[in-house]
C-alpha cells in the first residue's frame, strides 16, 4: 500500500492518498483542501500518479476535513463515504466555518454511501476496515488495513494523545474504551495516520499515550 500525506487548511488537517500500487486504485481520506491552490495540489499528485480515485473517505464529518468534499465530487464524481451519526455536522459546517472567520467553500456535499462498523472496502489487494470509535463525534470511524499493516485514524488518536471530546456528540470515556478495545488490540508494529500531527505505532500509543492509562 502506498500512502502520500497532505497538511491542508488553516487547522491543518492530514489529507492522505492511499493507493494499491498495481492497480492504482485510490482512495483519499479526509480531503481538507480549502484553497484553490491546496486543491490543484491534490489534484496535480493524483494526475501524476495514474490514480484512478475509487473512494472518497471520511474519518469523520467535522468541518475542517470537509472541506474538500466538493472539489472531489467535481472532479472525479466521487461522494463521501462516512457514518451516518455524522450527518448532522454537515448542517452545521458553514456556521462553524465562520467562526473562524471564514467562509465554507460551496455547499456542504452531502454523504453518498453510509459506513458501519465491520464495512469493508477493497483497493485492488489491500482493505480498509472500517471500525466504528465515537467519543470525538458520534460517527467517528477509523479504516485499517491488515494488509497495509496500519490505520488511518482521524481524530480519534494521535501520537501521545487523543481526539477533543468536548464538542457536541463527544464523549471522553467512550473514545478512552473504544480506542483501548478496538484500537489497542491491533499488531503494535501497526502504523497510525492521525488526522493531525505526525504518524505513530499502536505499541508506542499502548506504552507512552498517558491518555489511555486511566
Amino acid at each position: 500500500m502506498k500512502v502520500k500525506q497532505f497538511e491542508f487548511n488553516m487547522l491543518p488537517v492530514n489529507t492522505y492518498v492511499v493507493w494499491d500500487e498495481h492497480t492504482h486504485e485510490a482512495a483519499v481520506i479526509d480531503a481538507g483542501c480549502y484553497t484553490p491552490k491546496e486543491c490543484e495540489t491534490l489534484k496535480e499528485f493524483i494526475s501524476e500518479e495514474g490514480l484512478t480515485v475509487k473512494y472518497l473517505l471520511n474519518t469523520h464529518l467535522h468541518f475542517d476535513h470537509i472541506f474538500g468534499n466538493g472539489f472531489m465530487y467535481k472532479e472525479y464524481g466521487v461522494k463521501t463515504c462516512a457514518h451516518p451519526a455524522d450527518e448532522e455536522w454537515l448542517v452545521e459546517a458553514p456556521q462553524r466555518t465562520r467562526m473562524f472567520g471564514l467562509e465554507f467553500p460551496g455547499t456542504p456535499a452531502p454523504i453518498g454511501t453510509y459506513l458501519e462498523e465491520g464495512d469493508k472496502l477493497m483497493l485492488g489487494y489491500y482493505s480498509l476496515q472500517c471500525i466504528h470509535v465515537p467519543g470525538h463525534s458520534p460517527g467517528s470511524i477509523v479504516f485499517y488495513s491488515p494488509e497495509g499493516r496500519c490505520l488511518f485514524a482521524g481524530d480519534v488518536l494521535f501520537q501521545g494523545s487523543i481526539g477533543r471530546s468536548d464538542l457536541p456528540g463527544g464523549d471522553i470515556r467512550t473514545l478512552i474504551d473504544g480506542i483501548r478495545e478496538k484500537l489497542l488490540t491491533l499488531p503494535d508494529a501497526t502504523l497510525v495516520y492521525p488526522g493531525h500531527g505526525d504518524a505513530t505505532t499502536i505499541g508506542y500509543e499502548k506504552q507512552y499515550n498517558f491518555y489511555l492509562k486511566f
